[in-house]
């Protein structure tokens, strides 16, 4: 009898602290023996010994929606309490009704007291960091400002470090132009509970490479044609995007059908061009694409024992030494500048034929500047041509017709000089 009265007293203080969560609670001790009730009631007096921390993560019911403050179950003999901010979308309108569920992080334990928030503490965005670092999986961050050796990257409200080298695949001149970007990071190192953190953006970028090259190996084969995109120009050639993460080189010598002093003088970074994949090759375990943007295009001048009116059409034919041009620079060199003369016609106005007079300065010319050249020489076996500063053809006869005066005027008084030595002996 006393036993009896104990379980059922026991019962009556476990249904104060009942929930909804407890689906069919009473319903099913009804019909349990007296043993299946006894362990249902153990089972539920564990549940209310369960200890919370700050920064764990809950799934807790919605029990009230005041007009600043939400109660919410946290699965133990305590409901939470959140500020009912929270819970506003950008309309400032609650998405939520009593009876919801929603997941909250734990940010205050006092007793009986528990705060609630949607937002994550500072042990929950340590724990996320973490656990990407141990599966090796990308996370975002924002490039906040620039620091000794890289730049200081937000990453869940962590500062990382990123190195300048490891910012992007290319080399990085200037940190700042990053400044203020949401990029992709890996997380290299972490240590100190989340305190010291290191990223890398290359690494993520080299492996994206790495699965495009392979993908585009895989379905592509030499002599295919394809699209790609200028993003990089080098004095030997130029560099064509051809999918996300895969570059070919276009040689200098396959990118036009005339000769070319730099890729420059008929490309633009950014432009779209054809290619055609000459070959395709795995060198020190990396994959390189040769491509040719002139065999993908039409070639305006043919051989000339083909057709001799081609020879007459070529631009090249119709240049002559002395001619003189409004050009564009399109390139600059300590030792003179590329000026073209033509669209695919590129000229050298080397610097010690371009003195510095009043009406020209060599220092001061930039690049897509238009200045005045005239040619002094064309080789069109290599497709070079030398170019000056136009002159007055009337100053080189000056200068001979003062080489002649000088010279007779040094004959004259030879002459007059031997008649005396002459009379002397």
């Amino acid at each position: 009898m006393t036993s009896s009265k104990n379980s059922k007293d026991q019962y009556d203080y476990l249904k104060e602290f009942m929930t909804d969560d407890d689906v069919g609670f009473e319903q099913a001790n009804e019909k349990k023996s007296g043993s299946d009730f006894g362990a249902l009631l153990s089972e539920s007096l564990k549940s209310n010994e369960k200890k919370l921390r700050v920064g764990d993560k809950i799934r807790g019911k919605i029990l009230n929606l005041g007009s600043e403050e939400v109660f919410v179950t946290t699965g133990t003999r305590h409901d939470g309490v959140m500020s009912r901010r929270e819970l506003l979308d950008a309309e400032g309108n609650c998405a939520y009704q009593v009876g919801d569920y929603t997941e909250v992080y734990v940010t205050m334990v006092k007793g009986s007291e528990i705060k609630l928030s949607k937002f994550p503490t500072d042990r929950n965005m340590a724990e996320d960091l973490k656990s990407a670092y141990e599966s090796n999986l990308p996370i975002q961050g924002r490039i906040v400002e620039v620091c000794k050796g890289g730049v200081r990257v937000n990453i869940k409200g962590k500062m990382a470090f990123c190195p300048i080298s490891q910012i992007d695949s290319k080399h990085v001149e200037n940190a700042e132009e990053y400044v203020g970007k949401s990029l992709e990071f890996k997380i290299t190192e972490i240590s100190e509970g989340g305190k010291n953190i290191v990223v890398s953006r290359r690494k993520l970028l080299d492996a994206e490479r790495e699965i495009g090259t392979a993908s585009f190996l895989s379905e592509t084969k030499d002599g295919d044609a394809a699209t790609g995109r200028v993003t990089r120009f080098e004095p030997f050639g130029a560099f064509v995007e051809l999918a996300p993460g895969v570059d070919g080189l276009v040689h200098i010598s396959e990118i036009a059908w005339s000769r070319i002093a730099h890729p420059s003088d008929v490309l633009t970074l950014g432009q779209t061009v054809k290619v055609v994949v000459l070959k395709r090759e795995v060198l020190n375990g990396k994959a390189k694409i040769s491509l040719s943007i002139k065999q993908a295009t039409p070639r305006e001048v043919t051989d000339a024992d083909k057709s001799k009116s081609a020879v007459k059409d070529d631009s090249w034919s119709k240049l002559l030494v002395g001619q003189v041009f409004q050009g564009k620079v399109n390139r600059k060199e300590a030792y003179g500048l590329f000026v073209q003369l033509e669209p695919g016609i590129t000229g050298l106005l080397h610097k010690s034929r371009a003195p510095d007079n009043k009406d020209f300065h060599f220092d001061k010319v930039r690049v897509n500047d238009v200045i005045g050249v005239q040619i002094v020489e064309i080789k069109m076996g290599e497709r070079q041509i030398a170019l000056s500063l136009p002159h007055d053809s009337s100053e080189d006869d000056w200068k001979t017709n003062y080489k002649q005066d000088a010279n007779a005027s040094l004959g004259t008084l030879g002459s007059k000089m031997a008649g005396l030595l002459a009379k002397k002996k």
